[in-house]
């Protein structure tokens, strides 16, 4: 997560929470948290559509779950720790949803070779249920016109 949501969701201002960060940056290695390249910050930039008069002067910040976990022991207020509580609860029903599609996925291999060909219709249809389905192409935007191709000659002037 970037350092400016994080801040909102802790309630205190952008600037609060990185000059916090900077002060404890000996819990913070790069595995915890790390500035973005000027170039991702100007991607991001023109993603959130900011102007160059306003928004951020300084690179953001980016928290991995470990970074902050470590963010509620910088910040002592309440809410942080609130805050703090809910995210990591996220994170560890992200990572056991995630689990439970590998078990699921494992599961149905071991069927697979257990049983023989009599299921083999059943397990197909399972797959493809699995599977995401594909997106359909892309539509170009906008008035197209198919011209044939034309060569073009070379006029040379007569002397």
């Amino acid at each position: 997560m970037l350092d400016f949501h994080l801040a909102e969701l802790y309630g205190v201002e952008t600037k609060a929470l990185k000059r916090a960060v900077k002060r404890n940056l000996d819990r913070f290695p790069g595995d915890f948290c790390f500035e973005l390249s000027v170039q991702e910050a100007e991607n991001l930039r023109y993603q959130i559509g900011t102007s160059r008069w306003g928004g951020r002067r300084y690179v953001p910040r980016a928290f991995t779950e470990q970074g902050i976990a470590m963010l509620s022991s910088v910040l002592h207020s309440k809410r942080a720790v609130l805050v703090n509580i809910e995210i990591m609860r996220a994170f560890v029903r992200l990572r056991e949803l995630l689990s439970t599609h590998k078990d699921l996925a494992r599961k149905l291999e071991e069927l697979e070779k257990k049983y023989d060909e009599q299921f083999a219709v059943v397990f197909r249809a399972i797959h493809e249920l699995m599977t995401p389905p594909e997106l359909p192409p892309k539509r170009r935007i906008g008035f197209g016109v198919e011209e044939p191709k034309v060569k073009y000659r070379v006029m040379r002037k007569h002397a």
